[in-house]
């Protein structure tokens, strides 16, 4: 079956105007989705589609790009409708031209992002779950900071590695450091600070007038050390975006040591999601950890 008169009467009734796709496009979008350029009535959006049962994921993702919107911090790409047919789910997106963030646009977005991390609410977590790439990201509310990073980011991707086949010395030396949490914030309390949730190098560029734009969310809120440590994996973000972010809002004492209990967590998902030499790494990263308690 194909999705796309459905996908065309989804931006036909979001967009209230005249749409047609006269062509289209694919293009390299990760491997989650299939991504595509549709062109109509002299516009342009960017559709990313998946199975039927994705629905939820690219709603929760819209909701997502809109909660960083409404901040009017830092710009995404505008969520212009999503659904579902027999045949697929799908987002719909304004497209944006973009490119490699400069010197200029990088530092921009570093002054942007600490903007929205100021941005807080009363309880960490999210109004609703949404995924971390593939993986279900549980986001149920919570007051207390530790508690949440024990169960719902580091415990749910040491239970799901469990029953991926990689127990043993990593649910072991997970556990224990699960245990010894509250050492790595001794007087420290951070705010709950809306976060991307999932910023590495490919989830930002800039955009044809320059703006720096954020895409691909996993939004929620948290630490915003957990959002500054993400940025330092998979090749890390030029100086100028660093030097900016830090003179907009400074880091706490005890970053340097707690970014790798937050980029533990990206790398238990990369494991889950493609195995491979992650287990190591992960291994590392614990052992390491356990001692600095």
């Amino acid at each position: 079956m194909d999705p796309w008169h459905d996908i065309e009467r989804s931006i036909r009734l979001a967009s209230g105007a005249p749409f047609a796709i006269e062509s289209r496009a694919g293009i390299a979008g990760g491997c989650i989705n299939e991504c595509y350029v549709v062109r109509g009535e002299g516009r342009a959006y960017f559709v990313k589609v998946n199975a039927p049962d994705k629905a939820e994921m690219f709603s929760a993702e819209a909701a997502g790009l809109n909660e960083i919107a409404g901040t009017r911090t830092v710009r995404v790409p505008q969520p212009v409708c999503n659904g579902a047919c027999p045949a697929a789910s799908w987002l719909v997106l304004e497209h944006l031209e973009l490119g490699p963030g400069d010197g200029r646009s990088m530092g921009e977005l570093g002054r942007n992002l600490a903007r929205m991390h100021r941005v807080t609410a009363q309880l960490f977590g999210w109004e609703r779950d949404n995924t971390i790439g593939a993986t279900p990201q549980p986001n149920t509310r919570s007051g207390d900071w530790i508690a949440f990073w024990r169960e719902q980011r580091l415990g749910f991707q040491l239970k799901l590695a469990a029953a991926n086949g990689h127990g043993g010395r990593l649910t072991a030396s997970g556990e224990r450091l699960l245990e010894k949490l509250p050492a790595f914030f001794a007087g420290r309390a951070p705010p709950p600070s809306l976060l991307h949730g999932d910023l590495w190098s490919g989830n930002a560029g800039r955009a044809a007038d320059g703006d720096p734009v954020i895409y691909d969310p996993a939004v929620y809120y948290g630490d915003r050390e957990a959002d500054l440590a993400m940025t330092e994996l998979f090749g890390g973000f030029p100086p100028s975006f660093y030097e900016a972010y830090r003179a907009e809002y400074p880091l706490d004492a005890g970053y340097q040591t707690r970014k790798h209990l937050y980029n533990l967590y990206h790398v238990l998902n990369h494991l889950n999601l493609f195995g491979g030499g992650y287990r190591a790494q992960a291994e590392r990263m614990i052992e390491r950890l356990l001692a600095q308690t």
